[in-house]
């Protein structure tokens, strides 16, 4: 059976066990934390530092409580992206990614991370997947617009280890100035 082929052999205890995270998350963030996640799903911008500051002191612990859930990971991650700390955001979205590789979230949020960082190749390859385990059209469209992104960037050369060599920067540079070049106008004398 293929990894996307895959299926929850026991609905109940995985419904159970994920009502019960929900609810230990909920306690362990507490309201203030909860309206400030939102509030950061619906646009990221809108928390100041100290909102920011909070919420990610407040997920880092609901993470200890509960190391095994990947979402809650994920929402870290997200957390410090915005905080402008991407090598931990990478970590934790990595660590979400190996916990369940089935999590289309984890995947979308890894690669959109590498698509920041301009690393095009592993962001594109983590999207792909993100695209195969969609459950439905809105997070298909989500990952096929990103895969769009990436796809762009790296036709414009836009991708850290993207740049060309000196070498063909120059060949490229000479045939632009001999295009542009002004031709001498040719009189004709009567």
């Amino acid at each position: 059976m293929s990894e996307s082929q895959m299926t929850i052999l026991e609905p109940e205890n995985e419904l159970v066990s994920l009502q019960t995270a929900s609810l230990v998350l909920q306690q362990t963030l507490g309201p203030k934390s909860t309206k400030a996640l939102q509030r950061m799903f619906r646009d990221p911008r809108v928390l100041d530092s100290g909102e920011r500051s909070d919420l990610i002191a407040s997920l880092s612990s609901a993470v200890e409580l509960m190391p095994r859930v990947p979402e809650i990971r994920v929402m870290l991650g997200m957390a410090l992206s915005v905080e402008l700390r991407a090598q931990e955001a990478m970590t934790h979205l990595r660590t979400a990614v190996d916990q369940n590789p089935n999590c289309y979230i984890a995947q979308l949020k890894l690669g959109e991370l590498l698509m920041r960082l301009r690393i095009c190749d592993q962001a594109a390859e983590h999207t792909h997947r993100a695209a195969v385990l969609a459950a439905n059209d809105v997070q298909s469209d989500l990952a096929r617009r990103q895969a769009a992104t990436i796809r762009q960037m790296q036709r414009e050369g836009i991708e850290r280890g993207g740049y060309r060599s000196a070498l063909g920067w120059l060949k490229n540079f000479g045939r632009r100035r001999s295009s542009q070049s002004v031709q001498p106008a040719l009189a004709v004398s009567e």
